[in-house]
């Protein structure tokens, strides 16, 4: 995708979603963390349908330690891969109240040391939680840089680096949050609904809504 048309690419975005949120509940930087970490392999909204009684209770690592890893399973029980994931966050907890006051550090070295916090996660803590420039690849971002020829890359870093490099500086801070919410709701990856896609003009799908009209064609006509 040309220059031109990356800026058009996110300004359609910026247009049709301002001030675009991710979708994980969270009350603070570390309810954040911990969702985060939920999140790998789930979904948002199964893990906020988990944390919704957990965070009414647990808002700090001091208090998760307090609640204990048995009763944090009973919370986040529906979540796949709960067992690890509990543990990860007992034992995270157990190094923020003892490497860095109980708050969640603003750095992707010291949140990378954290068990069960890998790139992603930690990316969507400095955006999300500090207001970081930072791009989080997940899935979705992933499928939409690579379909739509924004950032091809052949892995999630490679295309991380990429989209760190050609999205304008304006666009940066929120960069993540449009990418995601488009490819969960629009550029999907079984059935891209194209039609309704606000950057279609710039988007270099070969497939896009050319296919899917021949195949509206055609059911018709079967």
């Amino acid at each position: 995708m040309k220059l031109a048309d990356i800026e058009a690419f996110y300004a359609r975005l910026a247009a049709a979603n301002p001030h675009p949120k991710g979708e994980l509940e969270h009350v603070n930087p570390y309810t954040l963390l911990v969702a985060v970490v939920l999140s790998a392999q789930a979904t948002d909204a199964g893990v906020n349908k988990a944390t919704c009684a957990l965070f009414k209770i647990v808002d700090s690592p001091e208090k998760m330690l307090a609640l204990g890893e048995a009763k944090l399973k009973d919370h986040v029980k529906t979540i796949g891969l709960f067992n690890t994931k509990a543990k990860n966050i007992i034992a995270l907890s157990k190094i923020l109240v003892a490497e860095h006051g109980g708050q969640v550090p603003r750095t992707r070295e010291a949140l990378e040391k954290l068990p069960g916090v890998g790139r992603k996660t930690a990316n969507v803590v400095l955006n999300v939680a500090f207001g970081e420039p930072t791009i989080a690849v997940d899935t979705h971002v992933f499928r939409v840089a690579n379909r739509t020829g924004l950032a091809p890359g052949k892995t999630p870093r490679a295309v991380e680096d990429k989209l760190a490099a050609v999205t304008p500086a304006k666009y940066l801070r929120h960069a993540h949050h449009w990418l995601i919410l488009h490819g969960r709701y629009v550029c999907k990856a079984r059935a891209p609904e194209c039609e309704r896609c606000v950057a279609r003009a710039v988007c270099k799908f070969p497939e896009k809504t050319e296919k899917r009209k021949t195949e509206t064609v055609t059911r018709r006509h079967s």
